[in-house]
């Protein structure tokens, strides 16, 4: 019985790794996404300021 504990406990520490891996993978995707989209706001805005408001 204890043995098959053991090798419970080491599949789940093995699949939360696994769980981990793709949340952060799927994080970092996101941050870059939100990087670019930020980068484009701020571009624009700059353009908008040089350009001025007009109307």
């Amino acid at each position: 019985m204890r043995g098959n504990s053991l090798i419970v406990t080491i599949l789940a520490i093995i699949g939360a790794i696994v769980v981990l891996g793709w949340v952060l993978k799927i994080a970092f995707h996101l941050i870059g996404t939100l990087v670019l989209i930020g980068l484009a706001v701020v571009f624009y805005l700059f353009v908008q300021k040089l350009v001025g408001k007009g109307r």
